[in-house]
């Protein structure tokens, strides 16, 4: 039977580089494209990661407006918790996104709005890092669904070539995707495609009653060969038009290592030929897998590019999250979600945006239908920080510290809705802040300490500790208790 109730939603491997670590290597390299930045070449069979430079802080007599597309993927937070708790190690620096840590987490936002498919929320307090600074964060909810989910059409695509043999990536996708067949209902369609040399389809369309048949597909997979991920992207989507839900939920989940050796196989060529697809009203899921070749920048850009999420899958428990408690993170209920902040210079002398360093948009893109952003499931919620310099404004009360003007579009529109909300700064000290307030500024303290951010001010972990701990959410799952004990382990490392 399908949920009645939404399932509330969310979620790299990265390389060491030391003498500790001998086998893992990495080296940078430019890459001249708009949409991916820098990226790491592997060396010696080393995972790719794209470089990360932190956004800095702006003066608001320079540019007083800020844009960028929100993030709801949480696979930097798997892959981190993966370096920490198996690998006993930091993690690599460009592996930590600091938006994907923070959006790993459910928070439980409110959803009042009557009239669309995402609410909003923010506050402002004193930074905790950084004296005499504030933090404002900016919450976002998705519609909870409410009674049957949708019908789905769904594509598996899963990578089975060589580099997939390891226990932690093919085996581990088939035992999740045996979950996810638990949670299809009668009204959802399935197929699989399967890829290494040449793409090939192991199950046509099959409906969700025949879940046994569905089943023994996927336990038949096996691994071997080179990898023909874009032949498998475009077999998918074939697959997934053929068979398109109108007013449903379509949406084609890859299962890899990212590992692309054959066809159309670089960063670039990837992002392109995903661009191409991503107005057919079919969405993504990106699952990556395993370490040692794992191409987690290109993954991330597939997924960015595509209207689509990245997660990473580190272990059994990740995929529980993946596919039962955040299943309903596959219904998309808004896409192309932008986020334009106007700062008052009466109030603000300078901010910084915390994390999304390649979800920054230019401030013209944000009326610009065309230019695609991020989207969010039902139940979902996202958070964006900012730290600003206050210039001391002695009546800051009475007058906005910023307003912010949203745009979305519903799942099957290419026209977006604008959204607006005005934030007061209270005056309030960290102390008095929201639960969500310091439960966020924790995360990011914490991401900020594993980059050794310049920005990361006077914190430490064992504040991230004390900070965590005056923040009372939910935890059905134990991922918050989770967390407390990789700030721990970060701490001894």
């Amino acid at each position: 039977m399908k949920k009645i109730l939404a399932l509330f939603i969310l979620p790299i491997f990265l390389i060491g580089c030391s003498s500790e670590n001998e086998n893992l290597y990495y080296s940078s390299q430019d890459f001249d494209s708009n949409t991916t930045g820098n990226y790491y070449e592997p060396i010696a069979g080393g995972d790719n990661y794209n470089e990360i430079v932190e956004n800095p802080f702006i003066n608001t007599t320079d540019e007083h407006i800020s844009t960028f597309s929100i993030d709801a993927d949480g696979a930097s937070y798997a892959n981190v918790r993966r370096f920490l708790q198996q690998d006993n190690q930091l993690p690599v620096k460009d592996a930590v996104r600091t938006e994907e840590l923070i959006n790993y987490f459910e928070l439980d936002y409110e959803f009042n709005e009557a009239q669309h498919p995402i609410d909003l929320n923010g506050e402002v307090s004193e930074c905790p890092w950084n004296e005499g600074n504030k933090l404002i964060r900016i919450g976002i909810k998705g519609e909870p669904i409410v009674g049957e989910l949708p019908p789905s059409n769904f594509v598996f695509l899963i990578d089975v070539s060589g580099s997939m043999s390891s226990s932690d990536k093919l085996e581990l996708l088939k035992e999740g995707f045996n979950l996810f067949v638990d949670e299809m209902d009668a009204t959802d369609r399935v197929a699989i495609v399967t890829y290494a040399g040449s793409a090939g389809v192991v199950l046509q369309s099959t409906p969700g009653t025949q879940k046994q048949t569905i089943r023994n597909a996927i336990n038949s997979l096996g691994s071997g060969g080179s990898t023909a991920g874009a032949q498998g992207i475009i077999t998918a989507y074939e697959i997934a038009q053929a068979n398109l839900i109108p007013d449903g939920n379509n949406r084609i989940i890859i299962g890899t290592d990212g590992d692309f050796n054959v066809g159309p196989s670089s960063q670039d060529e990837l992002v392109e030929l995903i661009e191409e697809k991503r107005d057919l009203g079919i969405f993504i899921t990106v699952l990556g897998v395993g370490r040692g070749n794992l191409n987690d920048g290109a993954l991330e850009q597939i997924a960015n590019n595509g209207n689509g999420t990245y997660e990473y899958i580190d272990n059994l428990k990740q995929l529980q999250k993946v596919f039962i408690y955040d299943y309903d993170k596959f219904y998309t209920v808004a896409k192309d979600v932008k986020v334009q902040v106007e700062f008052n210079p009466a109030n603000v002398e300078a901010y910084r945006l915390i994390g999304y360093e390649n979800r920054v948009l230019e401030n013209e893109d944000f009326e610009d239908d065309t230019k695609d952003a991020g989207e969010i499931g039902a139940n979902q919620n996202i958070t964006a920080l900012y730290e600003i310099v206050p210039t001391g404004n002695v009546d800051y009360r009475n007058v906005p510290t910023f307003s912010i003007d949203f745009r979305y579009k519903e799942p099957d529109s290419d026209v977006s809705v604008p959204l607006n909300l005005e934030i007061y700064d209270e005056g309030n000290v960290f102390a008095q802040s929201t639960d969500f307030m310091k439960f966020t500024a924790s995360v990011a303290s914490f991401a900020l300490l594993l980059r050794d951010s310049e920005y990361k001010g006077t914190s430490s972990y064992g504040d991230v500790i004390q900070w965590f701990d005056t923040s009372n959410l939910t935890d059905p799952h134990g991922f918050k208790q989770e967390f407390r004990q990789l700030i721990q382990k970060a701490e001894s490392l």
